[in-house]
């Protein structure tokens, strides 16, 4: 059986972070809370991106265009929320959730957000 890293010991930096959309990590107790953690980012389609997808708007379907920038921006605002964690000295980040708003016509926002925690195993 593969044993749960040992929080305690070692620096953030050398573990994986934990990120889950649950309340609890199983295996894990809560040690801190250290307040939110965020990762924001605002996307707007390349003019070839939009060019294609309003031709492919015309036909309905998936629009790959649009799911890269979309993709992408997940992605990063991901990236920049568990960075944000591991400065703040998280193990672990509970309750990650996505949002996303139209910034303005053509630009959105994409937020990723969750509870940056210390954890340790049982």
């Amino acid at each position: 059986m593969h044993e749960p890293p040992d929080y305690r010991t070692a620096p953030s930096s050398t573990m994986p972070l934990i990120v889950t959309t649950g309340p609890n990590i199983e295996g894990h107790r809560i040690t801190a809370y250290l307040g939110v953690t965020r990762g924001i980012v605002v996307r707007s389609v390349s003019f070839g991106q939009g060019f294609v997808g309003a031709f492919k708007q015309l036909g309905g379907g998936n629009i790959e265009e649009y799911v890269q920038v979309c993709d992408t921006a997940r992605q990063d605002a991901y990236r920049m929320m568990v960075t944000h964690a591991e400065a703040i000295g998280a193990h672990a980040i509970i309750g990650m959730r996505y949002d996303a708003t139209e910034f303005s016509q053509g630009a959105t926002e994409v937020l990723a957000y969750g509870t940056a925690v210390r954890i340790e195993a049982l």
